[in-house]
C-alpha cells in the first residue's frame, strides 16, 4: 500500500510518500514562499528521487485544515488535480490530528496549537499512547479558554506547532500544570504524519472521491469577517 501525503495548512510545505509502515521520502521546507512555488516541484523531486510512477500509489493523503485559507486551497487543488489526472481517491486528514500524530506514543497530553491570529489558536487535545485518542476534537479557540480547558483535564501537556512562539508567553505566565514543549524535529505539520495517519483512514475505507474534496476551514476567512462586518 502507497500513499501520497500533501501538507500545505501553515508556513510549512511538504510532500512524502509512505509505502505500508515505511516512510519512503519526504521533502518539507518551512520557509517563506508560497506552496504554488513548492509542492509540485517537491513532489515531482519526489518522484524522480524514487523512479516513482505515480499511478500505483493507492491514495493521496492532503491536510484539510484547519490552517491558512490560501495554503489549504492550493494543497487541496494540487491533490485534486493529481487525483483527477491518475484517478485516485483523496484522503482528508484533519490537519491538527495530523500535528499531534508527531508524537506517537507520547504518555502527556498532546496540544498542538496553530496560530489563527485575533488571540485565537487552532487546537485539539490527544492522547497518543495506544494510536491517536482524541481528548478534544480540533477547533478555533482563544488561547486563555485553552490553558482553562488544560486546567480542568490537569494533566501533564506537550505543546507544539507555529502557536507555541506567539504565545509561549502566555503559556508561561498562566499554566498551572506541568508542561513542556516538542523539540523542534517534531514540532510542525509534516506530510509524513499526513501520510501515516491517512493510511489508517484508508484501511478504514474513509476515503472521497478527488472532486469531491473540500478543506474544513472551522471558521470564515478575514474578508468574509470584513464584509459581515461592513454590512452590520
Amino acid at each position: 500500500m502507497k500513499l501520497l501525503g500533501i501538507e500545505s495548512s501553515s508556513l510549512v510545505a511538504s510532500a512524502a510518500v509512505v509505502t505500508d509502515d515505511q516512510l519512503t521520502a519526504e521533502y518539507t521546507v518551512n520557509f517563506k514562499k508560497t506552496h504554488s512555488q513548492t509542492l509540485l516541484p517537491m513532489i515531482d523531486q519526489i518522484v524522480r528521487m524514487l523512479e516513482l510512477d505515480l499511478s500505483t500509489i493507492d491514495a493521496i493523503a492532503v491536510a484539510g485544515g484547519p490552517g491558512s485559507f490560501t495554503g489549504l486551497r492550493i494543497g487541496s487543488a494540487t491533490a485534486k488535480g493529481l487525483g483527477l489526472a491518475i484517478k485516485k481517491p483523496l484522503i482528508h486528514v484533519p490537519t491538527v490530528d495530523a500535528m499531534a500524530y508527531n508524537l506517537w506514543g507520547s504518555d502527556g497530553l498532546i496540544c498542538p496549537i496553530m496560530d489563527a491570529r485575533r488571540s485565537q489558536v487552532y487546537t485539539g487535545l490527544y492522547h497518543m499512547r495506544h494510536g491517536i485518542e482524541v481528548v478534544k476534537p480540533q477547533c478555533a479557540m482563544g488561547m486563555e479558554e485553552l490553558i482553562q480547558c488544560l486546567w480542568d483535564i490537569g494533566e501533564p501537556v506537550i505543546f507544539l506547532g507555529d502557536g507555541v512562539a506567539a504565545n509561549r508567553g502566555i503559556i508561561e505566565e498562566k499554566m498551572r500544570v506541568s508542561y513542556e514543549f516538542a523539540p523542534s524535529s517534531h514540532n510542525r505539520q509534516r506530510a509524513a504524519t499526513v501520510a501515516a495517519l491517512g493510511m489508517e483512514y484508508y484501511k478504514k475505507g474513509i476515503t472521497v472521491e478527488a472532486a469531491e474534496f473540500a478543506p474544513d476551514y472551522l471558521r470564515k476567512s478575514q474578508a468574509e469577517r470584513e464584509m459581515e462586518a461592513k454590512n452590520g
